[in-house]
């Protein structure tokens, strides 16, 4: 694609409900079954984030020249989900349960489909070779087509008022479809589906990133897919882009939160980010 020179790019990572500690009056109900909707992983802070990132835009809507909108985006059965496993004997496996490789090789937890065997143990020495994670079974979410899966409002209201005042669109950009593989970073799952495209390196989107002055980026959460699509921005646009650098990044650190009990990850992953030469910013101190 050829680029489209922008000074300044507004990536809002996954700022989507399953991940909003959003009030009751916010979530609605269900017309299915007539029960309200909840968050299916809420993070504590990110409702309060969103409402801020919704005030950035809306505030330098007129210098921003991009937007970029990820989208988590899973089928109930997947590897990261309770329905993909079964513990020994049959149990079910809870939500934030760690797999490894060692314990589905010692019979402690194994996919419900039997065949699947050797492609998950493939996968899990695969992932565990790289150092970055460990299977983590998260409670179903981001289920495409649900309520979770969509934008908070108050982002949603800006990027559409955004979109009205620029005459352009908004970018989106779906991961995590293939159920195979965990796929955290907008730019490349954690381990790439060689039979599948969609999970390799995302080159489009990279060379869409590269052509901001400056790249803002905020989400949900700071712990994982925040962390994980900004490690692979500042690891491979140098690669496809010579004498790209970090310092071209903005981190808007009252935009983004852990998951609870990962606060330490989100620590490491700011710290790590500012040693490469990635700028920290509260969104109200930000000035284009």
């Amino acid at each position: 694609m050829n680029r489209t020179p922008s000074a300044l790019h507004l990536l809002a990572i996954d700022p989507q409900n399953d991940f909003c500690d959003l009030p009751v009056d916010w979530c609605g109900r269900d017309p299915a079954t007539g029960r309200p909707c909840a968050p299916a992983l809420p993070v504590a802070g990110a409702h309060a984030d969103m409402q801020r990132l919704a005030g950035f835009l809306r505030r330098l809507g007129p210098r921003i020249d991009g937007v970029t909108v990820t989208l988590d985006s899973h089928q109930r059965y997947d590897i990261a989900h309770p329905l993909f496993w079964h513990a020994r004997g049959g149990a079910e496996v809870a939500p934030f349960t760690p797999i490894t490789a060692t314990q589905v090789r010692a019979g402690e937890f194994l996919p419900r489909d039997a065949g699947a065997l050797p492609r998950v143990l493939a996968y899990l020495d695969a992932l565990e070779s790289q150092g970055r994670y460990t299977l983590m079974v998260w409670p179903v979410h981001c289920e495409i087509g649900s309520w979770g899966h969509g934008v908070h409002a108050a982002l949603l209201a800006a990027c559409a008022d955004w979109q009205a005042l620029r005459g352009q669109a908004v970018h989106a950009v779906f991961k995590g479809m293939n159920p195979w593989t965990e796929h955290y970073s907008a730019i490349e799952a954690e381990v790439p589906d060689p039979q599948d495209p969609a999970t390799a390196l995302n080159r489009p989107l990279l060379e869409r990133l590269d052509a901001a002055e400056c790249l803002v980026i905020a989400g949900e959460a700071s712990s994982h897919c925040v962390r994980a699509t900004t490690e692979h921005i500042v690891q491979h646009l140098p690669r496809l882009q010579p004498g790209w650098t970090p310092d071209r990044i903005v981190l808007l650190t009252d935009c983004m939160s852990p998951v609870g009990g990962f606060e330490a990850q989100q620590g490491a992953f700011l710290n790590a980010m500012r040693a490469r030469g990635v700028q920290l910013a509260a969104s109200t101190d930000f000035a284009a």
